[in-house]
């Protein structure tokens, strides 16, 4: 069920500890366009090097490459972007606001009392959708009297299709310089490598290559904080297959990377596979991963059957070979290829989402509350915060001591002011999973305080300890 305070909450909280800001907010901001500050840029990196090492390293068979944004632009002709790559639009025209299609019937049906109403009208959504039906979707707007949040009209547009790509110039003087286009998505990168990664790899199928990096498209209507942005992060997986297997390696793409998702400690009710109603031109069967954000349940990942579409029209267009040869059944073909495909700036957003919880602490006594990030230890942007309980007495020096010892290994973060109970606040806000106390018994004794951010339990442990505890505490693998 959508929360819109808590999406609210967060996108404060997230601008109040450093995570995420408005990008180009001292000029008023750029739509849908957003920076990672210091905590929000180590979390983000966080969650990249757990999903590659989660396919490279764990994997034999998989390896990774970063192909560059600027594509030759036949590219984008071949696998279709440029002819295929655009989402029904509608304008009204009395506040000149345009919106896309399918959000703009879903933000209706949120409005909605009628459950059964809404999830018969998201049907039918999706049939006209499969279909291209665009006049049946106008109809369908029409007959619902869905009206333009702005004017309150109902004095809509015929529904078009818009292309989504960026293009720019590529050249240094205008009249000489030709069109190219930021990429749309990061895995035709991959395919126009198969064969250099193969070949130098001494790749054998099945094989997988992955690669994260940026992706960019004009999206009308962009919403939902980092959900849906005009620059993005994917990290995509194509696995290379060969043909009339392509089922097998579909289904265990899918558990295994819904296994990848629940490892991060999210219940499994908070997922879902949606299977698409209207395939991409490209693929044979094609699923995404739902999380269930504070707007509802949302793609977070799409797991896809592309067949051979994409190396058959790279081999067309670009008249290279782009087969493979199979020496155990002493064949040629073009492989098949299984993608699985992540925006990292979603997952960002899950994980925040997950974490994020405001908690009434008071007792009898005293009122007490505290605002806690529940990140997984492994992803957390600060792993340990050390805390002397004062500025004198050596206890500093002895804090200085831990950090330098623990800072090669993972991220410390050093703090002396303000009493030690606002400052295990402020550790608790920024998700910091634990929290050593330097205090007068650790010169006596060589031991210090830990304290566990999601119970707020403390025990002592001795000093020496601490380093080697908190690495097996954080570690992604």
């Amino acid at each position: 069920m959508a929360n819109e305070n808590k999406l609210q909450n967060i996108i404060a909280h997230c601008k109040e500890y450093g995570f995420v800001f408005q990008s180009s907010e001292i000029y008023d901001g750029l739509s849908a366009v957003y920076d990672y500050g210091q905590n929000g840029a180590e979390l983000k990196k966080n969650i990249r090097e757990y999903w590659w090492k989660s396919m490279t390293q764990m994997h034999e068979n998989i390896v990774g490459i970063d192909a560059a944004i600027f594509m030759h632009p036949t590219v984008w002709k071949a696998s279709g972007h440029v002819d295929n790559f655009s989402d029904p639009m509608i304008d009204n025209k009395d506040s000149q606001k345009r919106y896309r299609v399918d959000h703009l019937i879903e933000g209706y049906v949120e409005t909605l009392n009628d459950d059964a109403k809404g999830k018969a009208l998201i049907a039918e959504m999706d049939a006209l959708l499969a279909n291209n039906d665009l006049a049946g979707l106008k109809k369908l707007i029409e007959d619902n009297k869905i009206c333009c949040g702005i004017s309150n009209t109902c004095n809509w547009t015929d529904v078009r299709q818009f292309n989504l790509m960026f293009s720019t110039q590529l050249g240094s003087v205008a009249e000489e310089a030709s069109e190219i286009y930021l990429r749309p998505e990061t895995a035709q990168g991959i395919f126009v490598n198969f064969l250099n990664v193969q070949k130098t790899g001494r790749m054998k199928i099945p094989f997988g290559i992955a690669q994260t990096g940026k992706a960019f498209r004009n999206e009308i209507v962009a919403r939902g904080f980092i959900f849906r942005m005009r620059e993005f992060e994917q990290m995509e997986m194509q696995f290379f297959v060969r043909p009339g297997t392509q089922a097998e390696w579909y289904n265990y793409w899918k558990e295994t990377r819904m296994k990848w998702h629940l490892a991060l400690g999210i219940a499994p009710e908070k997922y879902r596979f949606h299977d698409h109603v209207k395939l991409a031109h490209y693929a044979d069967m094609a699923c995404d991963i739902e999380y269930d954000f504070p707007m509802g349940f949302k793609e977070v990942e799409g797991v896809h059957s592309r067949t051979d579409f994409d190396l058959k029209q790279h081999q067309q267009y670009s008249g290279k070979k782009l087969t493979y040869f199979d020496t155990e059944i002493n064949q040629h073909y073009v492989p098949y290829v299984i993608e699985t495909s992540i925006g990292l700036d979603r997952a960002v957003m899950m994980v925040l989402s997950e974490a994020y919880e405001e908690q009434d602490l008071s007792t009898e006594e005293k009122t007490d509350s505290r605002v806690v990030l529940k990140l997984p230890a492994m992803l957390a942007p600060i792993k340990l915060a050390v805390l002397p309980l004062t500025k004198k007495d050596g206890l500093p020096e002895i804090a200085r001591d831990l950090i330098n010892e623990c800072k090669p290994y993972f991220r410390c973060f050093y703090e002396e002011k303000d009493t030690i109970g606002k400052r295990y606040r402020r550790m608790d806000a920024l998700g910091t999973p634990y929290c050593i106390t330097i205090d007068h018994q650790t010169k006596e004794d060589g031991t210090v305080t830990i304290r566990d951010r999601d119970t707020m339990q403390q025990e002592r442990i001795a000093l020496v300890d601490v380093r080697a505890m908190i690495m097996e505490k954080t570690k992604m693998f």
